[in-house]
């Protein structure tokens, strides 16, 4: 069983039912809602892709002209979450080359 205190200065003091019943209820709703690993695999994959297409946004500004190959880039990259539905399927996605 689960030891509920709460530590004041230092010094463990016991919970009481209500605290205890608050408690358990924060952590059964956390395990209902937790994220799956594909979640977690795609949010880490998105952060990167964003990283990559923020490193080549001032090619896209007005003042510049974006060469084909950096329009297909861009697009490559933006489409590299499409389609995947399981963890293995993101562990296998390849990034385009940046031209």
């Amino acid at each position: 069983m689960t030891r509920y205190i709460n530590l004041i200065n230092g010094i463990e003091i016991p919970m009481t039912a209500e605290e205890i019943s608050t408690r358990q209820a924060e952590e059964q709703n956390w395990e209902n809602n937790k994220p799956s690993e594909f979640d977690i695999a795609m949010e880490n994959l998105r952060a990167k892709r964003n990283n990559l297409l923020k490193d080549t946004d001032h090619y896209a500004l007005s003042d510049q002209t974006l060469s084909d190959d950096m329009r297909t880039y861009r697009q490559d990259l933006r489409d590299i979450t499409e389609g995947l539905t399981t963890v293995e399927d993101v562990e296998a996605v390849v990034f385009p080359t940046k031209p």
